[in-house]
């Protein structure tokens, strides 16, 4: 059985799949600065939603850019209010035109996917780019988005690679991801495997699932680093926990192998079994390929072995990485 790596994950292939995921600014402000808002914070945090947005639409319709913030939260997440997102576009309208950063992006995010607006994508970038600029890392990431799938603007990946960067070095998980696979691929950027190494391994230590994998990969054929295969089953592992087919099909052949690991038969048999039952219908071929590397495995196994390695499957809970 020859060792076979899986290709890394947001490569050119996939890249709109995981480029295309905006993100909205989802806290609210907790900052108190006067006894009414302190009161309301005190009513939000105790559950009694009513109450806070009434307080906070007091306070909004006095002009207070913070209120006015919180008051659209709660239209568009329903609470205390019946969701409304035309009312969350018109509170956070009022924020984003006194300069709230925050009001800003997620009015740029509700532009972007026409919640409560008409989809507007030149508005979404006008107000990403106005908080981009006051360094709201959401924003910044979210226009990196707009410039790599040229939605709105000119594709442009040297101006993608500017905005990822900026949210990166605020510890902005998926822009350092999407800053790696920019490094990876020579997009905006000139290609340099170390510096993916280094902001994949970056967003992996935030718990970011591909770039664990995509960690692991480079250190599974070294590139970019030191081949490594221990460090490459440690990222295979933290991925494969959480479900992911390609780093179970991947360490199916380092348990095989014995490379980084000791040889495991029973647990290669596992891992490329649980490959198998993950991948979708629409990936046929990599389920075959991990159903004959299964048998293969099982050519070299008594039933015995067999019986506890298909238990050990059948008995697999996956594991959500705590962020």
């Amino acid at each position: 059985m020859g060792a076979e790596v899986r290709e890394r994950k947001g490569m050119v292939r996939s890249l709109a799949f995981s480029v295309l995921t905006l993100l909205l600014s989802v806290s609210m402000v907790f900052t108190a600065h006067s006894e009414p808002f302190e009161d309301a914070l005190d009513a939000y945090l105790r559950g009694d939603y009513g109450e806070a947005s009434r307080l906070f639409k007091t306070m909004a319709e006095q002009g207070d850019a913070d209120a006015q913030f919180n008051l659209g939260f709660l239209y568009f997440h329903g609470q205390g209010v019946p969701q409304d997102y035309a009312e969350a576009v018109k509170w956070y309208r009022r924020a984003a035109e006194q300069g709230k950063a925050a009001a800003q992006s997620n009015l740029g995010f509700l532009y972007n996917v026409g919640q409560g607006v008409p989809q507007d994508y030149a508005m979404a970038v006008e107000w990403y780019r106005k908080a981009a600029e006051q360094g709201h890392a959401d924003a910044q990431y979210n226009l990196g988005v707009i410039y790599a799938e040229g939605v709105g603007v000119s594709q442009d990946y040297t101006e993608a690679v500017k905005w990822y960067r900026k949210a990166a070095k605020q510890g902005y998980a998926k822009a350092q991801f999407h800053l790696g696979v920019s490094y990876d691929n020579g997009q905006g950027v000139s290609q340099d495997y170390a510096e993916a190494v280094k902001w994949y391994r970056e967003a992996a230590e935030q718990g970011i699932a591909m770039a664990q994998y995509n960690l692991g990969t480079m250190y599974h054929i070294g590139q970019g680093i030191p081949q490594d295969y221990a460090e490459a089953v440690k990222w295979y592992r933290r991925v494969a926990a959480q479900g992911d087919a390609d780093a179970q099909f991947n360490l199916g052949f380092l348990y095989f192998l014995g490379q980084g690991v000791p040889q495991d038969h029973i647990l290669a048999h596992m891992s490329f079994n649980l490959a198998a039952s993950w991948f979708p219908a629409a990936e046929e071929k990599r389920r075959e390929r991990a159903v004959r590397n299964r048998d293969r495995v099982a050519s070299e196994m008594t039933p015995e072995q067999i019986a506890e390695a298909q238990r050990l499957a059948s008995e697999w809970i996956p594991k959500k990485e705590a962020r």
